[in-house]
């Protein structure tokens, strides 16, 4: 229990009782807003989380450097989103990179930019700036119980809470948040047991599904043998009129890394209609097929195929692999050869499953929700983070929708306790 509210009044005026489910990044940052005037607002804030500690998926993202969100300019930045970028976009602008980033700044965790526009946290975890949250949280006298799950609701219309000694506790709050997550990475929370409690509310959910995941290909022997866990650098990858330039990984069930991520929503969807999908794979995205081909003719007709693709283009032995995969003889036409470098067809055969995935898609309907991200159908019930219907690549942008509609929620929890909007 971290924090506890001295009063349950101040002066005269009762407290309004503000309760989040989840002590993810989404509802963290709700009470931090929430909290932050809590006794000109008159609000008591209590977090439950059903995990033994809080922010679990959060400290694991900080494995990874804690790749905050992306410097980008605002419009390609939603793009990111796709279909989900125009509901989002109310509270990306209301809570833009720029204003995450100010939000760290003030919990004395400052940012940077690297050469790839993302930005990180100084100290490139997640651990100082979730000390320094929930040191605020505490002076803010926010209330945080863990061990203790949520069951859904009353007859009357309460929250059911299971402590982890066995107590049963009855919460009837003002207003509540949920931010339960997705369905990626269970262990650390993110069950989406929570689903059966909302659809049995006539609640509409999307199905989860893998996002940011790999895909499996049936790799030969000695290819899997040789190049799992070796890197596919300075590549081009191409799927349904889609490009995406950066790195990949072979591994041994077939290929992940981030801009295979990029593309997983097109792959994804088409895995689900077919048994295969193919994924166009250009190991020389700098130069054309003339070029290639000039420089394959220029090499020494002795050298082995091998040393002729190192030499003279400079490609790895996974990517040299690679293209024996495509083609086990391969052209010895420099044109022929060019064209296949600039297009190495990968088939796909499935996805890898949802519990391996770096986050989900699906989640609550967005016809579900009014502009302040509470429930229509549950008045004073509001919701945040992952579980909404929205999807999104690895760069900053994961964490900083997830971010912006707690920090949304909260302002409508506001709105809605005092009356506003």
């Amino acid at each position: 229990m971290v924090g506890e509210y001295p009063s349950q009044q101040i002066g005269r005026h009762p407290l309004k009782h503000i309760v989040l489910i989840g002590a993810g990044p989404a509802n963290l940052i709700a009470a931090d807003r929430l909290s932050a005037s809590s006794g000109a607002n008159g609000l008591r804030v209590t977090i439950y989380e059903r995990m033994p500690s809080v922010g679990r998926k959060l400290l694991m993202a900080g494995r990874g450097g804690l790749n905050l969100t992306h410097s980008e300019p605002l419009e390609p930045f939603l793009a990111r989103y796709a279909e989900a970028a125009e509901k989002l976009r109310p509270a990306i602008e209301a809570f833009p990179p720029e204003a995450l980033r100010a939000w760290a700044d003030g919990l004395g965790q400052e940012t940077f930019t690297g050469t790839s526009g993302r930005v990180f946290p100084r100290a490139l975890k997640a651990s100082p700036l979730l000390r320094a949250l929930l040191a605020r949280l505490v002076e803010q006298n926010v209330e945080i119980v863990t061990r203790a799950q949520w069951l859904g609701w009353t007859g009357e219309g309460a929250l059911l809470i299971a402590h982890g000694d066995g107590r049963l506790e009855e919460v009837k709050p003002d207003a509540t948040l949920l931010g339960l997550g997705g369905a990626s990475w269970p262990r650390l929370g993110s069950s989406a047991a929570w689903v059966d409690l909302l659809t049995s509310r006539h609640i509409a959910v999307t199905p989860f599904a893998p996002s940011n995941c790999g895909f499996n290909v049936e790799w030969s022997g000695i290819f899997c043998d040789r190049h799992a866990g070796a890197p596919l650098k300075h590549a081009a990858f191409t799927f349904a009129g889609q490009t995406v330039r950066g790195e990949a990984v072979v591994t041994n069930y077939g290929i992940e890394g981030g801009a295979v991520y990029a593309l997983s929503p097109l792959l994804r969807r088409s895995l689900e209609k077919h048994d295969k999908t193919t994924l166009m794979v250009d190991l020389s995205p700098e130069h054309d097929i003339a070029y290639l081909a000039s420089r394959i003719a220029r090499q020494d007709k002795g050298s082995s195929l091998s040393n002729l693709l190192r030499k003279a283009l400079g490609l790895s032995p996974a990517a040299i692999g690679l293209l024996r995969e495509a083609g086990r003889d391969l052209p010895r036409d420099p044109e022929a050869l060019a064209r296949l470098i600039k297009a190495v067809p990968v088939p796909l055969t499935g996805i890898q499953p949802l519990t391996r995935a770096i986050s989900s898609a699906g989640g609550i309907g967005w016809d579900e929700l009014d502009a302040r991200f509470m429930l229509k159908k549950l008045p004073g019930v509001f919701a945040a983070g992952e579980m909404l219907d929205w999807e999104a690549p690895t760069g900053g942008y994961l964490l900083q929708a997830v971010f912006a509609t707690g920090w949304a929620a909260a302002g409508g929890i506001e709105a809605f306790i005092t009356g506003r909007g």
